[in-house]
Parts: structure tokens; sequence; C-alpha cells
């Protein structure tokens, strides 16, 4: 409702206004700084001249400067036992299986790709006798701790569905307000 009162006033009289607005004179410009004059003044042959002049007193002074620059002696600095490495990494070839379009195709020896592990988690859950950490350290070349500790502190999701009866047994419950 306040945007039409608003919208009314605004309007009213609009090209009536916009024409005076229009046929009012021009305001004359402000007067240019000296400076920009200067871009005519070097058109002038008098300037041209001399700039172009070579004075001797000048030329004597720069021909006893010499100058003799040397470079500062090199410091080698020291960044904490880092080293740049002697040989390229080796690499392995991933072990995908049937998600060979999903992952990338080599790996760092010493490390696994995200699909390889979500393959070797749900192999050792799924058969931990067969898939010990000894076989997977070997099988994927990484270090035998790393390997325990990724057995022990990563647990891949399982889906579990429950039976039609127990459907109706939790929907049957009524649920709890939060307050």
């Amino acid at each position: 409702m306040g945007g039409r009162v608003t919208r009314v006033f605004r309007n009213f009289n609009v090209e009536n206004r916009a024409r005076r607005e229009i046929s009012k004179e021009k305001p004359t410009p402000a007067p240019r700084h000296s400076t920009a004059r200067l871009d005519t003044m070097a058109d002038s042959p008098e300037i041209k001249e001399e700039v172009l002049r070579k004075d001797d007193r000048f030329l004597t002074l720069l021909k006893d400067i010499y100058v003799e620059s040397r470079d500062p002696p090199v410091q080698v600095k020291d960044r904490g036992g880092e080293h740049l490495p002697s040989k390229q990494e080796e690499k392995r070839l991933t072990k995908l299986g049937h998600l060979e379009a999903l992952d990338i195709k080599k790996v760092p020896k010493g490390k696994i790709s995200l699909v390889e592990a979500l393959t070797l988690l749900n192999n050792h859950k799924l058969q931990p006798q067969i898939w010990t950490a000894e076989k997977i350290a070997a099988e994927y070349s990484l270090e035998l701790k790393e390997v325990n500790s990724l057995l022990e502190f990563f647990i891949p999701f399982t889906v579990q569905e429950f039976p039609k009866e127990t459907k109706k047994a939790i929907a049957s419950q009524k649920p709890k307000m939060l307050t």
C-alpha cells in the first residue's frame, strides 16, 4: 500500500519536470589548471630545441661518474632439514577392480587412494581372517603401523534393513516432543 502512494507522488508531473530539466542551459565547465596547457607548449619549437640541446657541463660531469656493480655473495638459507627429492617418487598402479573409472590410476608407494581405502576396509570387515593387517600392508605397499591405525579408527558404514513388523512397531511409538 505504501509503495503505491509513494509511486503516485514520484510520478506526478514527470514529463513536465523532465522537459524543464532538459531545456535548461548547460553549465559552463570549470577553468582548466595551468598544467593542462603544457601539452600545447610542448609543440612549440623553443621547448623542443631546449630539450634536444646537449649541455657540455652536464656531459663532463656524467663522464666523471664511474659505476661498478657487484652482486652480493649468495647465501644459502637453511630450511630446517628440508631438501629436494633426489629422484622421482616411486608409484604403483592401483587395485580397483570394477570401480576403475572412479579413481586415479597411479598412487605413490606408501599411500592409497580413497576407493582403495574403502575397498580394503570393507574386505577386512567382511573377512578379517583372510584380510589381516600384514596382508593389507604387503598388498598396498603400506607400513604395518599405519594399516593397524587405519583398521582401528576407520570403520565403513553398514546398511541395515528392518523387517516390516519392526517398521510398524517403530512407527506406532509416539514421538517425543522436544522442548
